[in-house]
């Protein structure tokens, strides 16, 4: 299991500043880390944008934890009008996606720019 660690969440301060609608994620997304991913989730809605994209190409683990809070945040994108997101997601954890079927409800890029040019 998986300490809330710093590198739940990479450095902000570089990704979001170039691209503030994405959410870059580390390591592995638990129910330790889940809460920490719920609050950046919430500060980056409140600011309601066209687009939130959220990077899990360096997520090497999810659970239903982590899928319960991604798809809180897409319900509450969607309650607005906006578009969410995700980009890059590596195989193992595609797995999950596709065995709950939530890869026919999330939108699902390879990367973040890809992502960003679906606009």
């Amino acid at each position: 299991m998986n300490e809330m660690t710093p590198n739940a969440l990479l450095p902000e301060s570089m990704l979001r500043k170039q691209h503030p609608n994405v959410l870059p994620l580390d390591g592995e997304i638990d129910l330790h880390v889940s809460p920490e991913v719920a609050k950046s989730l919430r500060l980056i809605i409140e600011e309601k944008p066209t687009q939130l994209i959220v990077d899990l190409s360096k997520v090497t683990y999810l659970d239903s934890s982590g899928l319960a809070v991604l798809i809180e945040g897409m319900q509450s994108v969607q309650k607005y009008g906006g578009k969410f997101g995700l980009a890059g997601v590596q195989d193992d954890v595609r797995h999950v996606f596709d065995i709950a079927r939530l890869d026919q409800v999330f939108e699902i890029y390879p990367d973040v720019d890809a992502a960003l040019a679906a606009n």
